[in-house]
């Protein structure tokens, strides 16, 4: 299901950009461009990410490497 129709961007690859640390909206777009253009999927993005959480802590807890935001805009480009 796409969660971004102005870049093509589907539900798996939010989730997958989660996964590799991806824990806000702004990181998502840094990611795969998912919300930089009309906005109206932001709400989604927040609601796949799980708003109040904080995966990369999760993550980060159970001793698994997680991306830096330099490291997200890196691959951005």
């Amino acid at each position: 299901m796409f969660v971004c129709s102005c870049f093509g961007v589907t539900e798996a690859q939010v989730q997958q950009h989660a996964a590799s640390g991806a824990c806000t909206p702004r990181q998502i777009a840094s990611a795969c461009k998912a919300g930089t253009d009309c906005g109206s999927c932001v709400r989604r993005i927040q609601a796949i990410l799980g708003r109040g959480t904080l995966p990369r802590r999760d993550l980060a807890d159970r001793g698994a490497t997680v991306a830096s935001d330099a490291e997200l805009l890196e691959e951005a480009a």
